[in-house]
């Protein structure tokens, strides 16, 4: 993946090695019948809809048996029928747990599964969810004004690549919405005071999950071909202060436990604590490249 996102250039080796790595080996391992891996499929972090989410963020190639398996599993879970499992928003706007399906979605799309109609089911029902303001949100006592940037972010992150893949205008439109309501905020700063929203969203984690930070914004904004918002500019200005001075970045924080701890959300992937992050590194060398940033062109 650095090879290729960051020196232009990529191999059959490279591709065929994801498959043969550490992280990959583990995330896999115990897979039952099912394709899932004991336990429900959402159980943190050990389920396998989040083993999915880091299988294809490791980028485990389409039509891999063992992470079609898991994504089967996943859908199994949320449709059913033809319809979805989950418990119907309720309000307006509605409240919803819109994260879930929207990491779900950009899963199974990544795995070369958009055409499959539960997909489309659960995507079509992001768009439905959509708040005002561009966001989603899960909060009962919500007011209704302003959504919440921790349901958005993966929201907007399965909209998008859904629309990629398919062409759908609502889910593009969607994702553009949301983008739009990241850099209205210059990622991570309230409208009145310009302070940050939270402190916890210009620490540095991975993974996030579901959980927002400035990092994990600029990554889909990337994606999607914003990283260079002059908007964004506060945030990538954090970013690179965050740097080692051996190049790399290190967590701030950490929303894992280590695999066998005895704590509530125990990881089956050592991501690394107390250490820099080859993936923490990649992702931000990888935004501060398509933001024009020194910085990546010094590392490559």
């Amino acid at each position: 993946m650095a090879r290729r996102d960051l020196l232009g250039e990529e191999s059959r080796a490279d591709r065929e090695a994801i498959l043969d790595g550490p992280m990959v080996r583990r995330l896999l391992a115990g897979q039952k019948s099912d394709g899932g891996f004991g336990g429900h499929p959402y159980r943190k972090w050990s389920g396998a809809h989040w083993r999915l989410v880091s299988l294809v963020e490791l980028e485990v190639p389409p039509g891999e048996p063992r992470a079609a398996a898991a994504a089967e599993r996943v859908l199994r879970w949320l449709t059913i029928g033809g319809t979805r499992t989950r418990t119907e928003p309720r309000g307006d706007p509605p409240r919803s747990d819109a994260s879930i399906e929207g990491n779900a979605v950009a899963a199974c799309t990544r795995l070369g599964l958009a055409s499959d109609p539960r997909v489309r089911l659960l995507a079509d029902a992001l768009v439905a969810w959509q708040w005002p303001d561009g966001g989603w949100n899960c909060d009962g006592a919500a007011s209704g004004r302003r959504s919440s940037f921790h349901e958005t972010h993966a929201t907007m992150w399965g909209l998008h690549e859904y629309a990629t893949a398919t062409g759908d205008a609502a889910a593009a439109e969607a994702a553009r919405r949301a983008a739009k309501l990241f850099l209205e905020h210059r990622i991570f700063r309230r409208h009145g005071t310009g302070k940050p929203i939270h402190p916890s969203w210009v620490v540095l984690h991975y993974p996030p999950y579901w959980h927002y930070d400035i990092l994990q914004a600029l990554h889909l904004l990337r994606r999607m071909g914003l990283a260079g918002d002059p908007r964004a500019a506060d945030a990538l200005d954090v970013l690179e202060s965050r740097r080692l001075p051996d190049g790399r970045w290190r967590p701030g924080a950490y929303w894992w436990s280590p695999p066998g701890s005895e704590r509530a959300t125990p990881e089956v992937v050592d991501w690394g604590r107390g250490q820099p992050s080859e993936m923490l590194t990649l992702n931000a060398l990888r935004v501060l490249k398509a933001a024009g940033r020194s910085a990546a062109a010094a590392a490559a």
